[in-house]
C-alpha cells in the first residue's frame, strides 16, 4: 500500500492550517472585523439576489448576470471562512487529506467561474452601449442562460484540473500549512517531490482563467470608451460611465490579488502577505460588490426603496 500511495502519510492524517489570529487584543479586534465583513458580504449578497428576483424592472440581462456574481460570492468567500473561525475558537486547525481536496476544488471552481463571469458581464456592457438596438437580440434569456453555464462549466473545469494533479504529489514531509485555508501554492511548498512542471502548468491555467478575460475585458471597455466619447448627449456619457465604473471597480479588486497569487514566481510570496491577500479577495471583495453596484445605480436603489415600502404596508396591514 505504501508504495502505491506514496503520500499515505499526508492522505491518512490530513494537514494543519495555521490561524490568522492569535490571542492578542488586537488580533481579537481584526477578527471580529473578519467575521463582520463576513456576515454583512453573505447577508449583502443574499439581498442582492433576493432584490433582483423579486422586483420585475431588474428582470434584465445585466441585473440576471449580476444575481449570478452574488451567488457565487456567498459561496465563494463560505468556502475558507468558516473553517477558519472555527479553527480560531474551537482550536479545529485539522483538516483531513480529502477535506483539504474539497476545499480546495470548490475555492478554485468558484473563484474561476467567477472570473469568467465578470468577463462575460464586460460584453453585456460591451453590447448594451456599442449595440443597444441589438440588445435584446445579443442578450435574450438564451444566451444569458449560455453565459452563466459557461462561467460554471469553465470553473469546474479549471478546479478538476488543479486539484487532481496537485493532490496527486507526495506529501510526506511536514503536515502544517502556512495558510488558513488549502490554497494550491501554499500546499505545492510542502510536497518533497519536484513541483516546477506543475508549477508551469499552473501558470498556463492562470493565463487562460486570468490574463485571457482581463485581456477581453480590456478590449470591451477599450471599444466602449470609443463609443461613449462619441456621444453627444452628455447624461447618455455619465450614464455609460456610472455603470462601467462599478463593474471595472470590481474587475479590480477581483483580478488583481488573484494575479499576485497565481502568477507571480514564488520568490515574490511570504504567508504573512499571502494570508493579507487571501483575505482581501475571499472576504472583503465579496462584501464590497453588491456596495459598489447599488452606490451609483439608481435603478438598485429604486428596487430597495420600492422593497422597503411593501414591507411597511404588509406590516401596517
Amino acid at each position: 500500500m505504501d508504495t502505491f500511495w506514496p503520500w499515505n502519510h499526508s492522505s491518512a492524517t490530513g494537514f494543519i492550517l495555521t490561524s490568522l489570529f492569535n490571542d492578542s487584543r488586537m488580533h481579537l479586534f481584526l477578527f471580529g472585523m473578519v467575521v463582520l465583513v463576513y456576515i454583512l458580504a453573505v447577508a449583502g449578497n443574499t439581498a442582492m439576489v433576493l432584490l433582483i428576483w423579486a422586483d420585475s424592472r431588474l428582470h434584465t440581462p445585466m441585473y440576471f448576470l449580476l444575481s449570478q456574481l452574488s451567488f457565487l460570492d456567498i459561496f465563494f468567500t463560505s468556502v475558507t471562512v468558516p473553517k477558519m473561525v472555527a479553527g480560531f475558537l474551537f482550536g479545529w486547525t485539522s483538516i483531513s487529506f480529502g477535506g483539504c481536496g474539497a476545499q480546495m476544488f470548490f475555492f478554485m471552481f468558484l473563484g474561476a467561474a467567477e472570473c469568467l463571469l465578470l468577463a462575460l458581464m464586460a460584453y453585456d456592457r460591451y453590447v448594451a452601449i456599442c449595440n443597444p438596438l441589438r440588445y435584446q437580440v445579443l442578450m435574450s434569456r438564451r444566451v444569458c442562460l449560455l453565459m452563466v453555464t459557461a462561467s460554471w462549466l469553465g470553473g469546474a473545469l479549471n478546479a478538476s484540473i488543479q486539484t487532481s494533479l496537485t493532490l496527486q504529489f507526495p506529501y510526506c514531509g511536514s503536515r502544517k500549512i502556512s495558510h488558513f485555508f488549502c490554497e494550491v501554492p501554499s500546499l505545492l511548498t510542502l510536497a518533497c517531490a519536484d513541483t516546477e512542471t506543475y508549477e508551469q502548468v499552473l501558470f498556463v491555467t492562470g493565463v487562460v482563467v486570468l490574463l485571457v478575460p482581463i485581456t477581453f475585458i480590456t478590449s470591451s471597455y477599450a471599444l466602449i470608451l470609443v463609443a461613449v466619447l462619441r456621444m453627444h448627449s452628455v447624461e447618455g456619457r455619465r450614464k455609460a460611465l456610472a455603470t462601467c465604473s462599478s463593474h471595472l471597480t470590481v474587475v479590480n479588486l477581483f483580478y488583481g490579488p488573484l494575479v499576485y497569487t497565481y502568477m507571480l514566481p514564488a520568490t515574490y510570496h511570504s504567508p504573512g502577505q499571502d494570508d493579507m491577500v487571501s483575505v482581501f479577495y475571499t472576504v472583503l471583495t465579496p462584501m464590497l460588490n453588491p456596495v459598489i453596484y447599488s452606490l451609483r445605480n439608481k435603478e438598485v436603489t429604486g428596487a430597495v426603496k420600492r422593497a422597503t415600502t411593501r414591507c411597511g404596508v404588509c406590516r401596517s396591514a
